[in-house]
């Protein structure tokens, strides 16, 4: 946000920058989601509070996307709607750990997670991953940590966009229910994947198709698939034992989720809503490439996966710079060019990294990558894609 922030400063000041810090895709909500939306508002319906957990509409949409997406036989209840998934994850952690539980967390990884968890008085266990793991933990990691009362695990992840296999899922699941570990599955990037042509599960794996993880709660967004970040709309797939405590505390902290949201968002179930964010999703595979190629011939290293999401997190020459915040904050004086420094996801190891968010487009990033090659004392004259010649 410190970063978005000197971005706004340097764009009033008449300044070109090129901002590849935010997790938003560009072009927003899909357009059925919009209409809907309008005619909403056109009707000048109340739209008063709805109930705690969201409008049993939303909510049965929602459990009928886990019969399309994952084959999941769920029914309404299972569902909270909350908002965004912010939300869920505060309801989450409220309902699932008491003051003092001991709860782990990948590092890198997104500081949300670990700022709630350490509000709420949790203690934060930090697991180092890194390229030996693909940067997802492990059961051998897990075991050297000591009991934990919760896992947060993401897959996709942020800020590596690495992914856990159906069977390392299954092999993490089934370690927390033998330990009485509560998981607590990340899953908003689902549907922003890029799998390898006839790979299973090409949207991801929930965690609620496996048997040993019955128990874990699912939390999930509108923000990122359907681009919808500012509709501050999520959900979480509660387990029954929990169910009672996310309904109470949700209408005490919220009330309800945003009421003309949660009517508009019912129209990012169409067929016609996943085929636009489809469409997206194959330019962002476009771009994708881009960002790799780019940070290739620059001699970054080492590379995350990238397997999801729309991050690029990687190391960098540091060159003459202390770390990666010196070297974003001169890059973005020099270039204009705004990326987020590794510190924001590992207080220990994400000085020598960055994340580029490459959501904004193969033209952005492809100019960007100019931009930082001239920055770094690369010549340009070969072409290739990723900085142009």
């Amino acid at each position: 946000m410190t970063v978005l922030a000197a971005v706004e400063r340097m764009r009033a000041a008449g300044r070109d920058v090129i901002s590849l810090c935010a997790g938003e895709p560009a072009g927003g909500a899909p357009a059925q989601v919009h209409a809907r939306a309008a005619a909403l508002h056109e009707s000048s319906a109340p739209l008063g509070y709805s109930p705690a957990l969201g409008i049993t509409p939303l909510r049965e949409a929602i459990a009928d996307h886990y019969g399309r997406w994952y084959g999941l036989d769920l029914v309404p209840d299972d569902v909270a709607v909350t908002t965004g998934s912010s939300g869920a994850f505060m309801l989450a952690f409220l309902a699932a750990f008491e003051h003092g539980d001991r709860v782990a967390l990948t590092r890198p990884g997104y500081p949300a997670y670990r700022n709630i968890l350490a509000a709420l008085g949790c203690e934060v266990v930090e697991i180092a991953v890194g390229p030996e793991t693909g940067f997802q933990p492990t059961t051998a990691l897990l075991e050297q940590v000591g009991p934990l009362a919760g896992l947060v695990l993401a897959s996709p992840a942020n800020p590596t966009g690495s992914m856990t296999s159906r069977t390392e899922l299954a092999e993490i699941a089934a370690w927390c229910a033998a330990r009485g570990t509560r998981l607590v599955s990340d899953e908003i990037y689902h549907g922003l994947t890029y799998p390898e042509p006839g790979a299973p599960d090409p949207r991801g794996t929930c965690a609620w198709e496996l048997d040993d993880a019955v128990g874990s709660v699912v939390v999930s967004s509108f923000s990122k698939y359907w681009g919808m970040t500012g509709w501050r709309l999520g959900w979480a797939l509660v387990p029954a034992d929990l169910r009672d405590a996310v309904d109470a505390l949700a209408g005490n902290l919220a009330l309800c989720p945003p009421v003309p949201a949660q009517h508009a968002a019912l129209a990012a179930f169409e067929p016609a809503s996943y085929a636009e964010a489809d469409a997206r999703l194959a330019e962002l595979a476009g771009t994708r490439q881009v960002a790799l190629d780019g940070a290739a011939r620059l001699g970054w290293g080492p590379i995350a996966p990238a397997d999801g999401a729309f991050y690029l997190y990687a190391g960098v020459p540091l060159g003459r710079y202390q770390d990666s915040v010196a070297w974003c904050r001169a890059l973005l004086e020099e270039q204009g060019v705004a990326l987020v420094p590794g510190v924001d996801f590992d207080g220990v190891d994400g000085s020598r990294y960055v994340r580029l968010s490459f959501a904004a487009g193969e033209q952005a990033v492809s100019e960007a990558w100019a931009r930082i090659a001239a920055f770094q004392g690369v010549p340009t004259a070969g072409k290739g894609r990723g900085i142009p010649g």
